[in-house]
């Protein structure tokens, strides 16, 4: 996975169950990646260890507006910038998103999201 975030330290922030995969949602990330992560949320196929994607909240290190982050959605096939809002820099706003996303990318729409923590 290309642009797959280097993830150095976060602080787990909620949990969920969408079908067979598992989503946790991160905060406080420390990475060495050139790109300054405010969330993720990575969901990872139920028995496996890595992630299959990661919904990202980036900031956009704007001085003009300094909530303004990227929403950018990451797998095998595909890292790209879904929107800019500065909505995405709100953990609660940016994890309905970040799993709506996940949900249409990993075709579990007929899935229910239960949140564990």
């Amino acid at each position: 996975m290309q642009d797959r975030p280097t993830i150095k330290t976060a602080i787990p922030k909620g949990r969920y169950q969408i079908g067979d995969y598992s989503a946790t949602l991160l905060s406080e990330i420390e990475s060495p990646d050139a790109r300054t992560y405010r969330y993720i949320l990575a969901f990872v196929p139920d028995g496996q260890r890595e992630p299959r994607l990661y919904v990202c909240s980036e900031s956009a290190a704007d001085p003009a507006e300094p909530r303004l982050c990227h929403l950018r959605v990451v797998s095998e096939t595909l890292s790209e910038v879904v929107d800019s809002d500065a909505r995405w820099a709100d953990a609660d706003v940016f994890a309905e998103q970040a799993l709506e996303l996940g949900i249409q990318a990993l075709g579990l729409s007929k899935q229910q999201a239960v949140k564990l923590l």
